[in-house]
């Protein structure tokens, strides 16, 4: 019995260091895993770092964009507004016809007078 007993302990021993070399591989790939995450997560951190500062620029150039266009348009309406004035003006302006006759560049000269004696 006692030769029996030293047979399965002998197995048990041999079991839990097949057991204990399992764990040991698996222990190094997750060390050596989470160097990896670790790296993974640095890298992680300084590519947001980058993005919210690249979004930052992006909305301050997003913003002076529109104020510029917001004084462009405030530029152009003034502008219509003086055009419809002048529009308006034009309608008081004598017709065309009176204003081409009035415009002729030539002129007739008059047949010269005979100087009364009187």
């Amino acid at each position: 019995m006692a030769f029996i007993s030293d047979i399965l302990l002998s197995a048990g021993a041999f079991g839990v260091a097949i057991y204990c070399m399992i764990l040991s591989r698996r222990l190094r790939r997750f060390t050596s895993l989470e160097s990896d995450i670790g790296k993974a997560i640095k890298t992680m951190s300084v590519q947001i770092s980058e993005l919210n500062l690249s979004l930052r620029r992006a909305q301050e150039n997003g913003n002076q964009s529109v104020r510029r266009l917001n004084a462009g348009s405030q530029r152009a309406e003034e502008a219509a507004k003086h055009l419809e004035l002048l529009v308006a003006s034009l309608h008081s302006l004598p017709s065309a016809e009176k204003h081409q006759q009035a415009s002729n560049p030539f002129f007739a000269r008059r047949e010269p007078q005979p100087a009364s004696d009187e």
